[in-house]
């Protein structure tokens, strides 16, 4: 039976909009105490809707160290062995695809909404991953790559925005952190797919075509996920939205939900976003704590680590394979000590703990470069710096962004404003990785790493200036402490 067959409900639109009814009247009229029950929903009906939309982050990784291994095997095969610039496009390629994607992302999850945005992103991975499994070119290797990318940039911000609407609040920190472990596994998926490649010729392909596989599951699975109850609000669905609520949240906390939201739609109502007004006005404050974020924290340096990793493993001895297994894992440990304790201490004091422990092992690395002619200690100081950094970063600056920017931003630019900050990330990532390598051979290693510090001692004293805890609170509070006034 359909809980809204149980009781009458007087529409929330109408509510919402009587002008000689303040919020407590609206409560009273939706809240029936004698139905309420005190306690909080169970996190166990959100789960598995929340454990499918983390697929499209386990993609994300994947994607991400898919090539690592098998370039080489790739060139050789594709005949550009040699070929500096086309190895790069291979591996950067799609980080174009990414960008193009991520930019389309707020207005395909708020068009035809965050479930089959989720089964949209799919189809390139699946494309995308046949085509360079089967390229005989560079080219088709190229396309494939890009069209992977598309849906990499899509599927991210999409997990963002469904995660934060469909966890109860007193959970939604954990299950943000369940994206950055998702991404970490996928990461360390393709490491360890990819270690045959110099064995066997044409592994490669294997590596490609098996993340097909995944990619399908999402789009299947979404299938029976339920649609993010804010966005079929936002869109009238009134009766959809409370059936969602009832899958999400269980029959009891259906109408505190739906209260809530008629609260956030009062300040709502009018035309549709434009990407202008993120600009200017109410809205200006929050989106410029998002873009911040995100650039500073790939300013901090932690693609450019990644990138180097291997460099620094090498000086002590260690094997390309193990030293990306060993970050692989640095990055997953942080990432589940942030989902224990995303919930308990707070987005805040992580994001401020974690920038500022990058800053230290970023010191850390510079003094190790400033010894490098007295003996090998030094090496192993680099060594523990750089896994120091990874686990520092897994534990705030990683998880922390793409969960706090959907709770602070109001339910009206959401989607378009995730897109916007996903977008700053994937262009300041591109600058990094295109200049980290000539600054590094022009500045040094000592001063490289000195000026990441700063950018993470920027970032520290950002986050104590201008974020607010979100910990255990409605969407509802967290967008009436943030926005300013018109």
């Amino acid at each position: 039976m359909r809980l809204n067959s149980v009781y009458k409900r007087m529409p929330s639109r109408e509510l919402a909009s009587t002008p000689d009814m303040d919020e407590d009247d609206i409560s009273e009229k939706l809240l029936d105490p004698a139905d309420q029950d005190g306690g909080n929903p169970s996190w166990k009906h959100s789960l598995p809707h929340v454990c499918v939309a983390t697929m499209s982050s386990f993609l994300f990784g994947y994607h991400l160290g898919v090539v690592n291994e098998p370039l080489e095997s790739i060139s050789m095969d594709l005949g550009f062995s040699g070929n500096t610039l086309a190895e790069g496009l291979v591996v950067s390629m799609c980080l174009g695809g990414a960008l193009i994607g991520c930019l389309f992302s707020g207005l395909i999850s708020d068009g035809i909404g965050r479930r089959k945005a989720f089964q949209l992103s799919a189809l390139p991975m699946i494309i995308g991953a046949s085509l360079s499994a089967s390229a005989t070119r560079l080219a088709g290797m190229l396309l494939g790559r890009f069209l992977v990318g598309t849906g990499m940039g899509l599927g991210p911000p999409v997990a963002s925005l469904y995660i934060t609407e469909v966890s109860p609040s007193y959970v939604r920190g954990t299950y943000g952190s369940f994206i950055q472990i998702a991404t970490c596994l996928g990461l360390i998926a393709s490491l360890f797919i990819g270690i045959p490649a110099k064995e066997y010729v044409g592994w490669w392909r294997v590596c490609f075509g098996v993340s097909t596989i995944p990619a399908a599951l999402l789009a299947l699975c979404m299938q029976f996920c339920a649609e993010s109850p804010h966005w079929l609000y936002k869109r009238g669905k009134f009766g959809e939205s409370e059936a969602e609520f009832e899958r999400l949240l269980g029959g009891h906390h259906v109408k505190s939900a739906m209260a809530e939201l008629s609260r956030l739609d009062r300040g709502d109502e009018g035309e549709t976003v434009k990407y202008s007004e993120l600009f200017y006005g109410r809205h200006f404050r929050v989106v410029f704590i998002g873009t911040m974020l995100f650039a500073l924290q790939q300013l901090s340096g932690i693609n450019a680590v990644f990138y180097f990793s291997s460099a620094v493993f090498k000086s002590a001895g260690v094997a390309s394979d193990i030293a990306n297994i060993c970050v692989g894992f640095a990055n997953l440990s942080g990432s589940i000590v942030a989902m224990l304790l995303m919930d308990k201490l707070g987005r805040r004091v992580l994001l401020l703990g974690s920038f500022l422990g990058m800053a230290a092992a970023m010191v850390l690395q510079a003094v190790a470069t400033s010894f490098h002619q007295e003996g090998s200690w030094h090496v192993n100081l680099s060594v523990c710096g750089m896994l120091l950094f990874v686990l520092t970063f897994a534990l705030g600056a990683g998880p922390v962004p793409g969960l706090l920017l959907p709770e602070i931003f109001p339910s009206r630019i959401r989607a378009k404003a995730m897109a916007l900050c996903m977008s700053v990330h994937w262009v300041v990532n591109f600058f990094v990785g295109l200049f980290f390598l000539r600054l590094l051979e022009q500045l040094g290693a000592k001063i490289l790493y000195s000026i990441f510090a700063s950018f993470c001692l920027m970032a520290a004293l950002f986050v104590a200036k201008n974020v607010v805890e979100t910990k255990g609170k409605s969407l509802q509070e967290i967008e009436i402490s943030l926005l300013s006034p018109v």
